[in-house]
């Protein structure tokens, strides 16, 4: 096969990465459904929404920590071994989940288990994209994430299905069955291109990609932290984070007890918000390559803040205000989800880019964590959610602040980088 040949054929089937990343990603991105399980929970054992709320918490944590620390292993080991550890745990995570006799057993198997299995295999698919497709990072890790974002579509009802027949601790045994048989498989796939390859019009080592702006330095972790933009794109990234998953924690409890829904109608919306979640990945992926990660974060976060006081000031009783306000909320936070990496991608550059990116993504983690307390807290502490949201509106307008001012910087040169 000629040169010229297998470059074209590599250039059509890189698509099958993004693909098979999809997918993946919407095996993992079964947490986004947690909402449906926590009100059976409490039910169960008697619990507060704010204990109810631990195994979701301690699962998005262990998912940053996971990301943080298998940055290495896919550079040591390639995208398919560390994507077939990080299937295994999450579906072992799953399985003995079904097996909790409480709420502490069930945080400790889906959360640490669960969790870090997600957070090693997560980053792997986002690797194998922002490689595959230099020229269109933005778009190629929206889309590949966007499974994620989705994954709540075709979940939640599932789950909801479930747990009405068998009862919510058995329905985490039955998912992770089948989460550990699909991961395994997808895992197969999945590498990384041959040393020094391209696509058409993006050549290796220099800055001229068509429609693409200069090429990054490939910086790794030590100098990466040494950046100021590094510290504001964690911090816009924290708040971004903190702010919607404050939001879809609480997604279906606050359309039961705030905007008076019924219960299947909650449910129904749990899976439709879906859609809004993973078409942000790649809507603000190329919106990120388009209007720069500074602009793409800051129109992020206006949305954000106007979301979170029209739900706060008119939500009360309202379906419709309901469904209006958790769309772009969902919207913004599957944004950030592409904010984020192709941002970690365009300033620091791709050739440590899952060491990299599993370290910016622990503000994922942080923003996880508090989110999930302040949200029960705040509902245990007022007896309302609708309190929640006076706090989201103040960090949407720092987080504005932040982008415009400290994501400023332009990645380095190639030329600067060598």
């Amino acid at each position: 096969m000629s040169e010229t040949t297998n470059a074209s054929r590599l250039e059509t089937s890189r698509w099958m990465y993004v693909g098979v990343g999809f997918l993946i990603n919407v095996c993992l991105g079964a947490v986004y459904a947690f909402s449906v399980f926590r009100p059976p929970l409490q039910k169960l054992w008697g619990i507060t929404a704010t204990q109810a709320g631990f195994p979701f918490m301690i699962f998005l944590g262990m998912f940053a920590l996971g990301m943080a620390l298998a940055g290495p292993l896919v550079e040591k080991w390639g995208p398919r071994k560390t994507t077939l550890l990080g299937g295994f745990l999450v579906g072992a995570g799953w399985v003995l989940s079904g097996f909790s006799p409480n709420i502490w057993v069930l945080t400790a198997f889906y959360g640490v288990i669960g969790g870090g299995g997600v957070g090693v295999a997560y980053g792997c698919p986002i690797a194998v994209a922002g490689k595959w497709f230099p020229d269109r990072k933005g778009l190629a890790v929206g889309l590949t994430v966007m499974g994620f974002g989705l994954s709540a579509l075709i979940l939640a009802p599932i789950a909801d299905s479930l747990i009405a027949s068998m009862g919510v601790i058995r329905t985490f045994t039955v998912l992770g069955g089948a989460f550990l048989v699909l991961l395994l498989a997808l895992a197969l796939p999945l590498k990384f291109p041959p040393a020094g390859w391209a696509p058409k019009g993006c050549e290796p080592g220099t800055a001229k990609a068509k429609k693409a702006p200069a090429c990054a330095g490939d910086l790794d972790r030590g100098q990466m932290i040494r950046r100021g933009t590094f510290y504001a794109l964690w911090g816009c990234y924290t708040i971004g984070c903190l702010a919607g998953l404050m939001s879809i924690g609480i997604a279906k409890p606050f359309g039961l007890e705030v905007a008076g829904v019924p219960s299947t109608l909650a449910t129904l919306a749990v899976s439709i918000f879906a859609i809004p979640n993973a078409v942000g990945r790649p809507l603000f992926g190329w919106l990120t390559d388009r209007l720069t990660p500074r602009y793409a974060a800051a129109l992020s976060f206006v949305l954000i803040l106007f979301a979170a006081a029209l739900v706060y000031f008119f939500g009360k009783g309202s379906a419709a205000v309901y469904f209006v306000a958790f769309v772009i909320l969902y919207l913004n936070l599957g944004g950030w989800l592409a904010i984020a990496p192709t941002a970690t991608a365009t300033f620091f550059g791709t050739k440590h880019y899952a060491r990299n990116y599993g370290f910016v993504f622990t503000a994922y983690g942080i923003g996880a964590i508090l989110g999930s307390v302040l949200s029960g807290m705040i509902r245990d502490a007022t007896g309302s959610y609708l309190t929640v949201f006076v706090p989201v509106m103040g960090l949407a307008a720092l987080g504005v602040i932040l982008a415009l001012v400290g994501l400023r910087a332009l990645p380095p040169s190639c030329s600067a980088a060598k």
